[in-house]
C-alpha cells in the first residue's frame, strides 16, 4: 500500500533535533516536502535536509509566531496537508515531588507541550480545511498511563495532549481532518544525552519494563507517526498509539 505521503506538504515542529528531525528525514524520504520549524536551528536543520526542505524559526508557545509560521510555510509550498506537533519540554526537566513544583515550571512546561500543540493545531486548521483535509499527529508519552512520579508538571501536560487529540478529533471529523497521536516511551534523543542524569535515573528502569528490552531510539517513533499521517490509517481518528516496546498496553 502507498504511504500517500509523496508530494505532501508537512509542517514538523521542534524538528531541528532529535525526534522532530528522525520525523522530518523519514518525510522526506517518503517523498513530501517538509518544513521544519523550531525556535531555533531550523535554517541550518532545512538546509541540511535538502532542497525539498524549509526552515522556520517558530516558538510554539507564541500564537503569534505560530500563525506567521504556518502561513509562511503555506505560501512558500503552496498549502499544508499534515502536521506533526512533534515540540515539547522533556530533556531539560529535572525530578521534583510533586509540592515542590514551582508555578513558573508548571507554566513552563504547559507553555510549550499543551499550549503549543493547541495553537499550532488551531493555526493550521484554515490551511487543512482548505486542502479539503489532512493529518494532525500529536506526540503524546506513555507516562500518563504509567503515573510516572516526581514527573507530574510533564506527565500532566501529555495527558492533555492525549485529551486534546481526542476532543480535536471528534471535533474535526466533519472537515475530513483525522488526529491522532503517538505516545513513546523513555527515548534517547538529542536533549536526553545532553542530561545525562536522566539517563542514570530512568534508563535501567526503562529497559527492563518493556517487552522489547532495549533502548528506545528516536526512529522507533518515526514509523507510527508516518502510519498515522498517511493512507494506511485513513479510518483512523483520536487514537493514541503507544510505542514504547511494550512496557504498557492499551
Amino acid at each position: 500500500m502507498s504511504t500517500g505521503l509523496a508530494g505532501k506538504v508537512v509542517v514538523v515542529t521542534g524538528g531541528a533535533a532529535g525526534i522532530g528531525r528522525a520525523i522530518a528525514e523519514a518525510f522526506l524520504q517518503a517523498g513530501s516536502r517538509v518544513a521544519v520549524t523550531d525556535i531555533r536551528g531550523a535554517t541550518e536543520a532545512a538546509t541540511a535536509l535538502g532542497a525539498h526542505a524549509m526552515g522556520v524559526v517558530m516558538d510554539v508557545s507564541e500564537p503569534a509566531q505560530v500563525r506567521a509560521g504556518l502561513d509562511a510555510v503555506a505560501a512558500r509550498l503552496g498549502g499544508i496537508d499534515v502536521l506533526v506537533n512533534n515540540a515539547g519540554l522533556f530533556g531539560p526537566l529535572g525530578f521534583s515531588p510533586l509540592d515542590a513544583i514551582t508555578p513558573a515550571e508548571l507554566q513552563r512546561v504547559f507553555a510549550v507541550n499543551v499550549f503549543g500543540t493547541m495553537y499550532c493545531t488551531q493555526a493550521v486548521l484554515p490551511h487543512l480545511r482548505r486542502r479539503g483535509g489532512g493529518a494532525i499527529v500529536n506526540m503524546a508519552s506513555n507516562t500518563p498511563f504509567r503515573g510516572t512520579p516526581q514527573m507530574a508538571h510533564y506527565v500532566a501536560s501529555k495527558g492533555a495532549v492525549v485529551a486534546l487529540t481526542r476532543a480535536a478529533a471528534r471535533e474535526l471529523g466533519p472537515d475530513r481532518i483525522r488526529v491522532n497521536a503517538v505516545a513513546p516511551g523513555f527515548t534517547l534523543s538529542d536533549a536526553v544525552l545532553a542530561n545525562p542524569s536522566k539517563i542514570d535515573k530512568v534508563g535501567e528502569r526503562a529497559r527492563n519494563e518493556r517487552a522489547l528490552a532495549r533502548d528506545q531510539l528516536p526512529l522507533d517513533i518515526v514509523g507510527p507517526v508516518l502510519f498515522l499521517a498517511g493512507d494506511a490509517s485513513g479510518f483512523m481518528t483520536g487514537q493514541t498509539l503507544l510505542a514504547d516496546g511494550g512496557a504498557h498496553f492499551s
